[in-house]
């Protein structure tokens, strides 16, 4: 693996690059970084030249000032750039929740720049009938932060977002991550990672849970872009707000989304069944 980084405007960009091949760019949401796709880099990375990196604000890629609202065309911008560091023409991306409306702005605004998306849960929330119950749970969620951190706000984000949360419960009883927190005789390395996972939280709620949250998809540009647009829910995250959004974004396109195995984290628990299904869809595109 081949560890980089990219001067960007207002941000400083920590990317790695495996193996040879066709370029796919694997964008991140959430809390994640780069080393969430590792397992599913690793899959990949003897047929495709496999391109991951830490979201501006999150984890090894610093911002130049203090924290600020994101805007969800900077991290397209973003993309962009690093795709045009590595070369290699146009790429094969996949995102997961925001990394999908992320690979979705690029296919959108650098059309030239991609071939395919696979476009895994975004967060559209504006798309649902429900919206407005949405965007008071987003508010709900930045307020417990505020009051009582990440740890709480985490779990009720992912209470009321899977379903199994009751919406009139006070913030106080969402039990907090560190009841489920990793196993303790992990690696440093993977100890690592979690605790990057846990500070990239403290950026998430205040600085870019409302910024994907209003994202709207860009039906016109995406028809006219030429680009392959695959959007995918997940098998076992059915009723959730992203999987419904995959589904309403995919109607809004012409197609229909693809069910793949797990849930909104089926990248990783399931790894090597999405390994299987990107080359098959990459794999008639010339990959």
């Amino acid at each position: 693996m081949d560890v980089r980084t990219l001067k960007v405007p207002g941000a400083t960009l920590h990317y790695e690059v495996r193996g040879a091949g066709p370029v796919l760019l694997l964008i991140c949401g959430g809390i994640y970084d780069a080393a969430g796709y590792a397992g599913l880099a690793g899959l990949l990375a003897d047929r495709y030249t496999v391109v991951t990196y830490d979201r501006r604000g999150n984890s090894r890629s610093p911002l130049d000032g203090p924290p600020e609202p994101q805007r969800v065309e900077d991290h397209v911008d973003d993309a962009s750039r690093v795709l045009r560091e590595v070369g290699g023409g146009p790429a094969h991306v996949f995102g997961n929740s925001a990394g999908a409306t992320i690979a979705l702005g690029l296919a959108a605004r650098h059309p030239e720049q991609v071939r395919t998306v696979v476009a895994h849960e975004p967060p559209f929330f504006t798309l649902l009938p429900d919206a407005p119950h949405w965007r008071s749970v987003v508010h709900e969620v930045k307020d417990v932060f505020a009051e009582s951190g990440a740890d709480a706000a985490m779990a009720r984000f992912g209470a009321l977002t899977s379903g199994e949360g009751d919406d009139t419960a006070p913030p106080e009883e969402a039990a907090p991550l560190e009841e489920a927190g990793p196993p303790q005789d992990l690696d440093a390395e993977t100890l690592e990672m979690f605790a990057r996972f846990q500070k990239n939280a403290d950026f998430f709620f205040p600085y870019e849970v409302s910024t994907f949250a209003r994202a709207s998809l860009d039906e016109a540009a995406l028809r006219s872009s030429g680009v392959r647009i695959v959007l995918v829910a997940g098998e076992a995250s059915e009723g959730q707000p992203a999987h419904r959004a995959a589904h309403i974004a995919a109607e809004r396109l012409g197609t229909r989304a693809e069910t793949w195995p797990g849930d909104h984290g089926g990248f990783g628990t399931e790894a090597e069944a999405f390994a299987t299904r990107l080359n098959a869809l990459f794999a008639p595109a010339g990959g």
